[in-house]
């Protein structure tokens, strides 16, 4: 028998997994969890064979779920089942460790096959996500031009902040943040903020 811990904020679809799942002979569900802290504690008192991770939750999401419950017990078999399926929220689902990705409008056959094969130790994943896996190990992002520091300076200025907000939400003097935006322009051939913020979105140097 496989046991599995479900985990997503939303009781019913947990309701509707449970079902789905516990209709098959060899799964049962030993836990359930509504957010990414209630997982990792679980996950400690349950020790189940899989758990089904959502990514989107209040607090630790599942993503910090998945390196906690991880860094814990590196053996645990963690797939993801989400509506989501960015680059940005499968690469770091898949750089967490998760052992697989689906989406859920997979369906009950496809979901047990993924939990068994996941069991088993191998990788699922839904085939939208593997072809986006794919493409992106084929088609790598340029390594930004910016810093941190420059990165951080120009998303805040996407969020409409003047140089003395940035500052002090930094804790940086408003001459530096100055000192970063012009090195900002610089570095992307840009001669204003608002060319700056275009430039950085098209390039997906702001994450």
């Amino acid at each position: 028998m496989i046991t599995i811990m479900l985990v997503d904020d939303h009781p019913v679809v947990r309701e509707g997994l449970r079902g789905m799942l516990e209709a098959e002979d060899d799964l049962t569900v030993v836990g359930e969890a509504g957010s990414g802290d209630e997982a990792v504690a679980l996950d400690r008192v349950k020790q189940p064979d899989v758990v089904l991770m959502d990514l989107r939750m209040p607090g630790l999401d599942g993503v910090g779920a998945i390196h906690a419950i991880l860094k814990e017990t590196p053996a645990r078999r963690i797939v993801v089942l989400t509506t989501y399926e960015t680059d940005a929220d499968i690469l770091r689902a898949v750089e967490a460790g998760a052992s697989g990705y689906l989406l859920k409008d997979a369906s009950r056959t496809e979901l047990a096959g993924a939990i068994r094969a996941a069991h088993r130790g191998e990788t699922v994943l839904a085939p939208s996500v593997a072809g986006k896996l794919v493409h992106r190990m084929r088609n790598p992002e340029p390594v930004s031009p910016l810093s941190a520091r420059e990165v951080e300076v120009l998303r805040l200025v996407a969020k409409g902040r003047t140089n003395a907000e940035i500052g002090r939400e930094l804790h940086i003097g408003e001459a530096t943040v100055k000192t970063h935006l012009l090195r900002v322009f610089s570095k992307l051939g840009v001669s204003d903020r608002t060319a700056a913020v275009t430039t950085a979105l098209d390039r997906q140097l702001l994450g």
